[in-house]
């Protein structure tokens, strides 16, 4: 089966430079879903078509592509691949600052842009990973709270045991359907209802 290829959306304001950069990428194996001449342009096609990597000019109109980066990285909508003609320092720090994990200098080739483009696609793929972890992990930490709240009301205002009120909780989730989060919740708010009338 053939692996589907990669999905890029490329903005730079000059339009040869899009061209071959077109060119350049479909030689590599990649899909060029879009090209744009803007940095808000480059911003909405990418929300649109959300691609695999978007690949833009620092210095544009309208939106410059450190803003635009951001602005992408920020939403996760897609990774960022920045190239320009300058290594200033400050800009390398801007668009690391943006979240940016690629920059690549003009004039460049197919052998310095199939490395760089896979690094910032893995990199971006673990951050969203990592992302998905502390999600979960926040999650459960806030069920673990709410089910401790909600034993410790089960233990005062019912004389139950840890254990008892602990497996009443249990019961009550797995009778209606309910995470142990939401049943937690449901006591604390119910326990919130009493005490204030």
């Amino acid at each position: 089966m053939e692996q589907q290829r990669k999905r890029i959306v490329i903005a730079d304001d000059e339009a040869l430079i899009r061209r071959d950069l077109r060119e350049m990428l479909t030689n590599l194996g990649y899909l060029v879903v879009g090209d744009v001449g803007d940095g808000r342009s480059a911003v909405n096609l990418a929300r649109e078509l959300k691609p695999d990597l978007v690949i833009m000019d620092i210095r544009m109109p309208d939106m410059d592509g450190i803003e635009a980066a951001k602005l992408l990285t920020e939403d996760g909508i897609a990774p960022v691949l920045l190239l320009s003609a300058y290594s200033q320092r400050d800009l390398v720090e801007r668009a690391a600052a943006a979240g940016v994990s690629g920059y690549v200098i003009k004039p460049f080739d197919e052998s310095n842009l199939l490395p760089a483009i896979e690094v910032v696609m893995s990199r971006f793929n673990e951050y969203q990973a990592i992302c998905g972890e502390v999600a979960q992990l926040e999650d459960r930490l806030e069920t673990r709270i709410a089910v401790d709240r909600a034993k410790g009301i089960l233990m005062d205002h019912r004389g139950m045991s840890e254990q008892e009120a602990f497996a009443s909780i249990q019961r009550m989730s797995m009778n209606s359907r309910k995470s142990m989060r939401e049943v937690a919740e449901a006591i604390i708010l119910a326990h919130q209802m009493t005490v204030t009338h």
